[in-house]
């Protein structure tokens, strides 16, 4: 949906200043106009964008990643993803953090739709792809990167999603993709990878 038909929610920047120039994130202040003419003020992280891949093994089980989350303070079952490189391509993306992370290499790819992951303070897209016909490899983990690799049937995936075992925002909305298109409902354009 466009926000061309929204003209009366539109806010307008005014001004923005860097709070932070982080590595990895940037976080910015802006004073914004408000529709009613008012001013306030938004403060948010820039992030450089992501993707997830939901590893398909076979016609019930999904490749899953267990790793300590620094902010939580926890260890997370989540789908495999990572950030995007500078100027670099979601699917180029996807196929690099599978094969780094799990080892895996996919034979066809589908592109699911784009997942905006904290829309009151963050920039953040997530791209969302399904990656099936696996083969396994090594992995190539980055220095400062610890996971375990896990299988799962997607009911227990399911049932951990259901009982809090898997937290995860984007690994959540990734259920509800899983679940369509695993049904039939949602179909995938798969393509070779």
């Amino acid at each position: 949906m466009s926000d061309a038909s929204d003209p009366h929610l539109r806010e307008t920047l005014l001004r923005s200043e860097s709070l932070c120039e982080g590595s990895f994130l940037k976080a910015r202040r802006d004073t914004v106009r408000m529709p009613d003419g008012a001013t306030s003020t938004r403060e948010y992280i820039v992030h450089p964008g992501a993707v997830v891949i939901i590893p398909l093994l076979d016609a019930d089980h999904v490749l899953l990643e267990r790793q300590f989350r620094y902010p939580v303070g926890r260890v997370m079952t989540e789908f495999p993803a990572g950030k995007l490189d500078p100027g670099e391509d979601s699917l180029r993306c996807a196929q690099r953090e599978l094969q780094e992370e799990t080892g895996y290499t996919a034979g066809q790819w589908a592109h699911a739709g784009d997942l905006h992951l904290a829309i009151a303070y963050s920039t953040e897209v997530i791209h969302i792809f399904f990656a099936r016909d696996l083969r396994a490899g090594a992995r190539h983990l980055d220095e400062d990167e610890f996971l375990d690799v896990r299988t799962m049937s997607d009911d227990a995936f399911f049932e951990a999603c259901r009982t809090g075992g898997v937290t995860d925002a984007k690994t959540l909305s990734c259920a509800l993709w899983l679940q369509n298109a695993r049904r039939g409902d949602w179909p995938l354009d798969w393509r070779p990878a």
